[in-house]
């Protein structure tokens, strides 16, 4: 029991000389100023008063066209393009996926120099076709089904059509044009232009 007391004694001198190194020294007012003591004094056990980086930072809300439109496939965008005789990207456009792919030729073909244009049935339409032989060039696009009068087409010629489709497999190797991370239209033409720059010099 007397060794108990002892002990006792001797923790409470412990503590006056902890509170009086508080008072004289720079100790009391180090722990005054010490953020962590100032968040933890009126804190509840539920509440973390620490904020994350989303509620301090404030980002404005990213606002323009997307060209995004519901098309069979679901909400999706269209990118349109014109590629030359070895497969590089000559112009392209970016739409939504309901709009139909001949609303576009007129703007992809406008002063451009070919020999022959090859598209596929959707763009059977005699108002392009007329244009396209108006500047100077073959439409070797096949008709409808539906058409009252078949027309012609070269075939073979046709064939070559396989590079519009090789370069679009080619860019879905770019998972951020396969998938798509950009939420405006501009963000998302802006990469693809990227790729087609980096398929031009490769």
């Amino acid at each position: 029991m007397a060794r108990l007391a002892c002990r006792i004694g001797q923790l409470a001198h412990d503590i006056h000389a902890v509170q009086a190194l508080g008072r004289v020294g720079r100790m009391a007012a180090g722990l005054r100023n010490c953020q962590w003591r100032q968040r933890f004094e009126n804190a509840d056990d539920r509440y973390y008063g620490g904020a994350c980086t989303s509620t301090r930072c404030w980002c404005q809300k990213k606002e323009g066209p997307q060209a995004i439109g519901r098309s069979r496939g679901g909400w999706t965008s269209k990118i349109h393009v014109v590629v030359d005789a070895l497969g590089s990207p000559v112009r392209w456009l970016l739409t939504g996926g309901e709009v139909a792919d001949i609303t576009q030729a007129k703007s992809l073909l406008e002063g451009l120099k070919a020999d022959a244009v090859l598209a596929d049935k959707g763009y059977d339409a005699d108002a392009l076709i007329d244009s396209i032989q108006v500047a100077g060039a073959t439409a070797v696009i096949p008709p409808r089904r539906n058409r009252v009068v078949q027309r012609s087409y070269d075939r073979h010629l046709y064939k070559e059509r396989n590079l519009v489709e090789r370069f679009f497999n080619r860019i879905k190797q770019f998972r951020r044009i396969a998938t798509r991370y950009e939420k405006l239209a501009r963000n998302y033409l802006s990469f693809l232009s990227l790729v087609c720059t980096y398929i031009w010099i490769t």
